[in-house]
C-alpha cells in the first residue's frame, strides 16, 4: 500500500504533552531527516525527556495503518518510546508491561485514533502483519510494533 503513495505523513496529538506533531517524513524515495527528528522528539520518554531514534518501520506501519482505515485523523499517543528505567517502573506496577517491551527499542507505540473505534484500529493492525498488535479496551488503546507478529 505504501508503495502507492509519493508522500508518507504522519499526525499526532501527544495526550501527556499536549504536544501536536503534523510531519511529511518520507518523499521522493527517502526519510527526511527533520522530520524524522521531530517524530523522535514527539514520541520521546515524556517522563525522562529522553529521546531515541524511532524505527522507521514503525512509522510505515502507522502510516499504512491510517491509510487502511481511510482517516485524516491524528494518532493520539499513550506511549512511544520509553527508557529502560521507565519501562521498569511500569512493569513493576503493571502486570502489563513486558519486562523488555519494544517501547524501550523504539520500536512500538500505543496508540488510538478519534474518529475510529479501537475494535476497528485492532483489526486493521492486525489484518498489516507488520509486528505485534495488542488490544487494551479498558485503557482505550492499541498497541503497535515491528516485532515478531503476534496479538494479545
Amino acid at each position: 500500500m505504501l508503495s502507492n503513495v509519493r508522500e508518507r505523513s504522519l499526525s499526532f496529538y501527544n495526550l501527556h504533552t499536549s504536544e501536536s506533531l503534523k510531519t511529511v517524513y518520507w518523499a521522493e524515495g527517502d526519510y527526511i531527516h527533520e522530520s524524522l527528528t521531530a517524530v523522535n522528539y514527539h514520541l520521546r520518554d515524556y517522563r525522562t525527556g529522553e529521546v531515541r531514534d524511532i524505527d522507521r518501520r514503525l512509522l510505515d506501519a502507522l502510516c499504512e495503518l491510517r491509510l487502511r482505515l481511510e482517516t485524516g485523523s491524528h494518532f493520539e499517543l499513550i506511549s512511544g518510546y520509553r527508557s529502560a528505567a521507565t519501562n521498569a517502573m511500569l512493569h513493576n506496577h503493571s502486570d502489563g508491561v513486558a519486562a523488555h517491551s519494544l517501547h524501550i527499542e523504539g520500536m512500538a507505540a500505543d496508540i488510538r485514533i478519534p474518529d475510529r473505534s479501537l475494535v476497528v484500529v485492532r483489526k486493521a493492525a492486525i489484518a498489516m502483519r507488520a509486528g505485534g498488535v495488542g488490544y487494551y479496551p479498558a485503557s482505550q488503546f492499541v498497541h503497535v510494533d515491528v516485532g515478531r507478529i503476534r496479538t494479545w
